[in-house]
Order: structure tokens, then C-alpha cells, then sequence
């Protein structure tokens, strides 16, 4: 379905379900929603995914830390979740990773805290992948890992994804199951019960829904203000900034680094780059207004040389914004849960979550929409299956089809059969990345990509090459 007629149907159906917010949360509610039978428009006031959602640490965990939190529900019900993203709904994208958590002398844990910790995580994960190794192990998985005054490390497991392409492909399985969606259009009104007005491409759509759910992430509190103005500010904006530097190639496992009895820092590779993050600081101001500060950048870079030596420069940085349950105190120490709120016409609003969980909060919110009969059984994502059976143009090489798998999965055929008609199609969409020119055009007709940002941050990797390209 093109945008025009989209926007058509969008303004003369009346809809079961209206989602304000076209994030991961919002994404998985159209898609649930979907897949049970229901009508659905889904609209972001952005790109989909542009938000938080492709502004992540990449990582689809159980959370280590939360045990120290005491959130054992929460690390149970992740892995649960993880362990279903990685060999149902989106095994192309979730990715095993295994971690280190290295021990210094000068560090907030003693050892055997840890290991009872890591071996109680991996328990409830159900993972084999667990346990103390050998330092002289650990240096030659992670060859930049900091010698001097180390310990010991254990090792565990978790998964990475890209998240932006989690999102998109939560969109694409609810686009396919009869749910109208379309980005970069905002809502602007609320009308009671009877739906909302939509601003797209500059006219005013008033959509009929019988059920709204906002899903606006850390703008959840505006849309609430467009059903109440005298709502009060439900929840807490914390930022956290990612940097992205030179390194990883070689490395093995991703770093788990403690800073204190709560707070850790990951350094990841990906895509061919070392990501190093994230800060959690409180945000005061619209979210807007978040962005990455020169203090936020040397904050991780002091932090990741906890334990990473020889860090190279920095290509780009980037920031996003979790929503937490209102509240005082260190942002780091907020639960991670999630809150439901409805509203005095109806609208239930999400605020909170993980990216991790994303399945299991959209079927929460359908359960507070009213919606009855659903199934927690899982639904492989457009892609997901029928990996083993793609057959690659000969001219792509192994790095190529192994990217394109990551990203699209068995998908990738789609994508690159123009590239039959036309073998231009097939070359670099930018120097020095694996994406070709076939995933621009599938990205502008297929993927509701409208600018190129749209197309080179989100449904490509080519950003990276400018990153990478920088003094």
C-alpha cells in the first residue's frame, strides 16, 4: 500500500485501533493487535523507529544488573523473550553475543559476588555459557581489554540486534496483516472517544478509532495532554549517550563493565565498530531538546577505559531517551517497568519497558484495551523463516549476504530481485559498507522510507560509512 492510499484509508475507515507511536512498543502493539484480528492504524509524528528505538545499545538481555536490583521477574521474563527472538520471531536479527565481566583490583565487586550473580543469571537463561575463564582466555577474546590491575572475568551470554530493523520489521508484519500505517504523521487532536486528528503531508485527517492506545515513548505525556490538559507529568526522561569509535573487529565478546554495585557500561561490537555506552542521566526538558554534550562523550570514554586500553577515535555519537516511572532519586536505580494509565476517554498510555520485552508489553496493552482471546504463542517476523533456502546473486560476496541476512532474512530476495533486470543495483550504496543500492530503492517503495536520512540511518547501515570517514 502506497502513501497516498494509506492517507486515503487512514481518513474513511473506522478502525478498531488507533497507535500513537510507531517506536518498538507501539510497533508491537500494531502488530499483536493485528495478528488477532483487529483493524489498526498506526501513525508516528516521525519515521518509524527514529526515536529511542533505533537509538538503543543494540542488546536484547535479560539485564545483569537488575538481579542487583532485585528485579528477578523482570531478568526472568527477558531471557524468556530473548530466547524467543533468537529462535522464532526474529532469529536473522537477535544474535547470540557472549559477554565478559572483567574484575580489577580497584573495582565495586568482589568475585564471588559476581560469580554467584552470572551464575544465577545464566540459570534462569537457561545458558550453559557461564563462569570464570582464564584472564589470558579473556585477552585473546577482547585483545583491547585493560591488563593492568585485572583479576579475574567471567564470562555469560546475551544477544544484539539491530533495533531500528526490530522495529521496522514489527511494522512490516503489521503492515502485512491489513494494518494501516504511515509515518510522519502527528496526531494534533484527541476527539473524545471517536478518534483523533492527524496532520500528514499537510492536511488534517481525522481518524475514527474505537480504542486509542499512545504509545509516544518520552512524548507519552503530550499526547496524554491532548485527552486531559490538566495531566500531570506521569514519568521521568533519562538520557543515555553512545559512542562509537574505531576497534572490535577482532574481538570475541562484548565487555560488561561495573562502575558500581548498580551501574555497568557495555562496550560492543558492531557493525565493525567498538559502541561504548550509555550514560543515564536525568532529563529535565522536552525531548526535543536531548543531546549529545562533549561532557556526555568524555563520560563514556573514561568510563569504557575502566576497561578498555588503546580506545581509537571517535566516528559518531548518538542519544536516546528511556521513559521511567515517575519518582526521586538516581535515574539508575529506577525500576525498568512498565506503566499503564487510561485515560478519562479511554486512551491507555504505555510509558516504560525494554526493548527486550517489547512482545510481552504489547500484549499487556491490548489486555488493557479491552482486547480478549490473545495468545502469547509466537509469530515469526517477515523474514524470519525460510533462511536456509536463499539463493545469492553470484556477484555478492560473503560480507554482503552475510549483512543482508542480518537485515532482512530471508526478505534479502525480495530486496535484491530488481538486481535482475538491473545489476547496477548490486554495487555499494556508499564506500565502505556492505549495503548495496537495491536496499535504497526496496527502502523508499517497501519500507515507507520518505527522506534519506529515513534510508541510510534506519533500513541501511550507510551512516556508518560517513562515521567511519571522520578526522
Amino acid at each position: 500500500m502506497g502513501r497516498v492510499e494509506a492517507l486515503e484509508q487512514l481518513g474513511s475507515r473506522r478502525f478498531d485501533l488507533l497507535v500513537v507511536g510507531g517506536g518498538i512498543v507501539g510497533a508491537g502493539i500494531a502488530e499483536a493487535a493485528s495478528a488477532h484480528g483487529l483493524s489498526v492504524a498506526l501513525v508516528d509524528k516521525g519515521d518509524f523507529g527514529s526515536a529511542t528505538s533505533s537509538a538503543s545499545s543494540k542488546l536484547i538481555h535479560g539485564g545483569l544488573r537488575y538481579l542487583r536490583l532485585g528485579d528477578v521477574g523482570l531478568v526472568r521474563e527477558a531471557h524468556h523473550e530473548r530466547r524467543i527472538l533468537m529462535t522464532v520471531v526474529a532469529p536473522h536479527l537477535v544474535r547470540r553475543l557472549p559477554f565478559l565481566f572483567p574484575l580489577y583490583d580497584d573495582g565495586p565487586f568482589r568475585p564471588w559476588v559476581v560469580q554467584t550473580g552470572i551464575v544465577l543469571y545464566s540459570t534462569i537463561a537457561r545458558a550453559r555459557l557461564n563462569g570464570p575463564i582464564a584472564v589470558e582466555r579473556a585477552r585473546r577474546m577482547v585483545p583491547q581489554l585493560r591488563a593492568d590491575g585485572l583479576r579475574k572475568c567471567s564470562l555469560y551470554a546475551d544477544a544484539w540486534t539491530n533495533d531500528g530493523r526490530l522495529t521496522l520489521a514489527n511494522v512490516a508484519a503489521a503492515a502485512g496483516a491489513g494494518a494501516v500505517v504511515v509515518n510522519y504523521a502527528e496526531v494534533v487532536a484527541l476527539r473524545g472517544r471517536e478518534g483523533a486528528d492527524v496532520q500528514a503531508d499537510g492536511q488534517t485527517i481525522s481518524v475514527r478509532a474505537d480504542r486509542i492506545v499512545n504509545a509516544a515513548g518520552p512524548w507519552v505525556d503530550r499526547v496524554r495532554r491532548l485527552e486531559d490538559p490538566a495531566a500531570r507529568r506521569s514519568v521521568r526522561l533519562s538520557k543515555g549517550v553512545h559512542v562509537l569509535v574505531d576497534g572490535g573487529a577482532d574481538w570475541d565478546a562484548a565487555l560488561t563493565i561495573p562502575h558500581d554495585k548498580v551501574r555497568v557500561t557495555f562496550a560492543v561490537p558492531w557493525e565493525g565498530m567498538l559502541l561504548l555506552g550509555t550514560t543515564d542521566t536525568l532529563h529535565d526538558g522536552e525531548p526535543e531538546t536531548a543531546a549529545v554534550t562533549s561532557d556526555d562523550v568524555e563520560q563514556v570514554l573514561a568510563e569504557a577505559s575502566a576497561a578498555v586500553e588503546d580506545i581509537g577515535p571517535v566516528r559518531a555519537t548518538f542519544s536516546g531517551l528511556r521513559v521511567l516511572p515517575g519518582g526521586d532519586g538516581e535515574t539508575a536505580n529506577a525500576r525498568r517497568e512498565t506503566v499503564f494509565s487510561t485515560g478519562p476517554c479511554g486512551m491507555v498510555s504505555v510509558a516504560g519497558g525494554k526493548l527486550t520485552t517489547y512482545r510481552r508489553i504489547a500484549l499487556d496493552a491490548l489486555d488493557h484495551l479491552g482486547v480478549r482471546g490473545l495468545s502469547p504463542r509466537p509469530r515469526p517476523l517477515p523474514g524470519a523463516t525460510g533462511l536456509e533456502h536463499i539463493v545469492w546473486p553470484e556477484e555478492l560476496d560473503r560480507a554482503t549476504r552475510n549483512h543482508l541476512l542480518h537485515l532482512y532474512g530471508s526478505r534479502a530476495v525480495d530486496v535484491l530481485a530488481p538486481a535482475a533486470d538491473d545489476p547496477s543495483l548490486l554495487e555499494p550504496l556508499v564506500a565502505g559498507r556492505p549495503d548495496v543500492r537495491a536496499q535504497e530503492l526496496y527502502a523508499r517503495t517497501h519500507e515507507w522510507a520518505l527522506t534519506d536520512e529515513d534510508v541510510l540511518r534506519r533500513r541501511t547501515t550507510a551512516w556508518l560509512a560517513a562515521s567511519a570517514a571522520r578526522v
